[in-house]
């Protein structure tokens, strides 16, 4: 028998070592296989992804993830510009849509968030480099061996947390923000024996 795994790894039937919070469910493997912590510099997929991670807060990610597509259908596809000109009547259609989660104040800050982008995207160099830029344009590499090396919020994540709220979204606090950035890929954070890790650290800025 080989080395017991670091902790934190999971071998899969494929021979792959993986992060353990992907387990075995095919849409959460593909997930951490094919998204979770490659860069992305799209500025409406970075709206998306944010907005995302704050209406799991309280939940885990795969209770979203599976829900991602009626999020998508009944957000407009995440298109910020259509999101805020969104009226009442289009928080009460929300409210009732058993494809998403169902919270007002969520709903208020996803509207809120698509007018914070527009401005973003209008006055300054777009909300793609109004992320980046806190990290110099250029993924930090965490190097984590184990679960316990991984962080849950840095000095990053609490500078973007502020500048985010500045602007006028919600829902982003420096938990919240480190956890959107592991995902878009601002901070690799597969673990060092994870076959995704090296993949992740040879992919450098835009």
């Amino acid at each position: 028998m080989g080395a017991p795994l670091p902790e934190g790894l999971i071998l899969h039937p494929d021979g792959c070592p993986r992060c353990g919070w992907a387990g075995l469910d095919p849409l959460y493997v593909a997930y951490h296989d094919t998204e979770w912590g490659v860069p992305e510099h799209d500025g409406r997929a970075l709206y998306e992804k944010l907005i995302l991670d704050g209406f799991q807060a309280g939940l885990s990610w795969i209770t979203i993830l599976r829900r991602r597509e009626g999020f998508r259908a009944a957000f407009d596809g995440f298109a910020p510009e259509v999101i805020a000109r969104y009226t009442e009547a289009d928080v009460a259609r929300l409210m009732g849509d058993t494809r998403i989660i169902r919270n007002r104040a969520k709903i208020l800050g996803t509207i809120a968030g698509a007018k914070a982008w527009l401005r973003i995207e209008e006055s300054g160099p777009g909300f793609s480099r109004f992320l980046w830029d806190v990290c110099d344009g250029r993924p930090i590499q965490a190097d984590p061996r184990s679960r316990a090396d991984i962080a849950t919020e840095t000095e990053v994540s609490r500078r973007i947390a502020k500048a985010l709220k500045a602007e006028g979204f919600s829902f982003c606090g420096p938990v919240i923000v480190y956890a959107f950035m592991q995902a878009v890929g601002m901070v690799n954070d597969h673990l060092t024996g994870c076959h995704r890790h090296a993949a992740c650290a040879a992919l450098g800025p835009a």
